[in-house]
């Protein structure tokens, strides 16, 4: 890299390295409130459309060990019994959503997410499919996807993946490196992860996937691009890069980090750089919205080039389903008029269950104007471009809010980030990594001192 690209990649990160949100919803989870209730998710639940598709998100909020840099929702639990409670709590609200519902709702995709979902005992996974598909219509090709810590598989669980018709796992790399590796508490060698991967495929498991993280202690460019060709070696038909989000305000156990070891700035943007360098210029996957890459023959990759693409809770997906129901403690659901967040409490979630309420802890309504400029946000997070006139002619509005949120574009189009005709925006190659900021120039959360909070992770 030349000096000059090296001030230019400088002067980008002082510019628009803030904190913007990840936008896998809008508006984000910050915004959420206690004034949605059981008794709005109920009325939301009770008027879907009968031939509303649906998606199912499964939260386990347990793993066998502690990843320093996790910033989910899960606790270390090594003991059956709590989580053959929270399984039987589960199973309560699966049948509560049901019953509200009033029929066996068409289901187009489950997700297991955590956490660690394969945590669970054998036993309560297979129980808890059943009861998912006698009180839903599972549709036949319905994609099953389980997110799984590659060292934390007894013998036996892979068959019961397969047991359960899991049809797509995400496997948690992070990084090879050992020094990496001992920082952030998650030790796994690359035959662990291998040996994993093989076996998924063995069993019939369409798509392996991988989750891959830059800005962690101790990366050096030289070491993701170790990391990113040994994953290549795996041959995953997905992969998913993500930034870092250090935020020990949040999550205490960050503070045990080295944190004098982690890299900033610059250094993290090159590490992006050279990552996607590694996946899609050696390894011909097809970048896919901020973070994600594909096959080329993979479903994802197809939504991308078709305008297809979905961005979600779980980041980017091809599931069309116009409903998310989210299920287990701090789950999140998407449903027409609004979001509905679960109770984060364990003991909260469960004794909610027991007494036969669904376990709902705070909420957004949508907006008209919410509707319209989640639309414009999505579309920039997946295809990096929109037409907002057109955008807002979809909506029945006005375009002009749209074009005055749009007004710093030009700043973003003399940076060669993004193309901007004072209609049209496109980003830019070079912009990728920045498309979180172009997106919340049309986030109307972000104002004032709010803007300013910590709660959000660092842009690149």
């Amino acid at each position: 890299m030349s000096w000059l690209w090296a001030m230019t990649d400088a002067d980008l990160i002082a510019r628009y390295d803030g904190r913007v949100p990840r936008y896998t919803s809008y508006p984000t989870a910050p915004h959420f409130h206690d004034g949605i209730g059981v008794g709005e998710y109920a009325h939301w639940l009770a008027a879907l459309p009968p031939d509303a598709a649906i998606s199912l998100y499964l939260h386990v909020p347990f793993c066998d060990r502690l990843c320093l840099y996790c910033g989910c929702h899960t606790t270390v639990v090594h003991h059956d019994r709590p989580k053959r409670n929270y399984a039987q709590a589960l199973a309560r609200e699966i049948g509560l959503v049901a019953d509200r519902l009033g029929r066996r709702a068409r289901v187009s995709q489950i997700h297991w997410g955590g956490g660690t979902p394969t945590s669970l005992p054998d036993d309560c996974l297979d129980a808890l499919m059943e009861l998912i598909r006698v009180r839903f219509d599972v549709a036949p090709d319905a994609e099953i996807a389980i997110e799984i810590d590659p060292a934390s598989l007894p013998p036996g669980k892979l068959e019961a993946l397969a047991q359960m018709g899991v049809t797509r796992a995400s496997l948690g790399v992070q990084d090879f490196d050992e020094t990496v590796q001992k920082a952030i508490g998650r030790m796994q060698s690359f035959d662990e992860t291998r040996d994993a991967a093989e076996g998924l495929r063995r069993l019939g498991v369409a798509s392996v996937n991988l989750d891959l993280i830059y800005g962690l202690p101790h990366q050096t460019e030289e070491s993701v691009t170790r990391t990113a060709r040994l994953a290549l070696e795996l041959a995953p038909d997905r992969a998913a890069v993500f930034g870092y989000a250090h935020v020990p305000w949040m999550k205490k156990h960050q503070k045990l980090m080295p944190e004098a070891a982690l890299p900033m700035g610059l250094a993290r943007l090159r590490q992006e750089a050279t990552i996607r360098g590694v996946l899609a210029e050696e390894g011909g996957m097809v970048p896919v919205g901020l973070d994600h890459y594909a096959h080329p023959a993979d479903a994802m990759a197809n939504a991308a080039h078709t305008g297809a693409l979905q961005r979600g809770f779980q980041g980017y997906t091809t599931d069309a389903a116009s409903v998310l129901i989210g299920l287990g403690a701090s789950a999140i659901g998407a449903l027409p008029e609004g979001y509905v967040q679960n109770l984060p409490s364990i003991p909260a979630y469960e004794a909610s269950l027991a007494q036969g309420r669904l376990p709902v802890a705070r909420g957004v309504a949508l907006s008209h104007e919410d509707r319209l400029r989640r639309a414009v946000i999505e579309r920039i997070m997946c295809d990096l471009a929109v037409d907002l006139p057109a955008m807002a002619q979809t909506f029945g509005a006005q375009a002009a809010p749209l074009l005055a949120a749009a007004a710093p574009l030009s700043g973003f189009e003399s940076d060669g980030l993004v193309e901007w005709n004072g209609a049209r925006l496109r980003v830019t190659e070079r912009g990728r990594p920045f498309v979180r900021n172009v997106a919340a120039l049309f986030d109307a959360y972000l104002r004032g001192r709010e803007s300013s909070q910590p709660r959000h992770a660092r842009a690149v």
